[in-house]
């Protein structure tokens, strides 16, 4: 015989997620699955960066950086700020470092 608290069932519905907000939140976790894409993330905390300096700093081509900045700004974590023909690419906003900064620390943790 299966015991249900209904109460409790009941409070949890009332603070679950909707299926839209859990496919977007999934959608963000998935960009930290990545190591390319934490590597960038970590620089892109630090400065505003192009795809060459990007690439210079991680040992990787230029398409494999420009593959992954493109995973993050379509999931809006970064944004871009054009000058000429030069793509600069930054961090979207604070949010994201201290999803990393706790992730960080948490790993770290001993």
């Amino acid at each position: 015989m299966k015991f249900t608290d209904e109460e409790k069932v009941q409070e949890c519905m009332k603070h679950m997620i909707s299926e839209k907000e859990a496919d977007r939140m999934s959608e963000l976790f998935q960009m930290f699955a990545d190591s390319t894409r934490l590597k960038i993330m970590n620089a892109l905390f630090v400065n505003e960066l192009c795809v060459s300096d990007l690439s210079n700093l991680l040992q990787m081509s230029t398409s494999a950086v420009s593959h992954q900045l493109s995973n993050l700004k379509k999931t809006k974590l970064v944004t871009t700020r054009k000058i000429g023909k030069m793509v600069y690419y930054s961090m979207a906003d604070e949010h994201i470092e201290n999803i990393y900064r706790m992730s960080l620390e948490h790993i770290n943790e001993k």
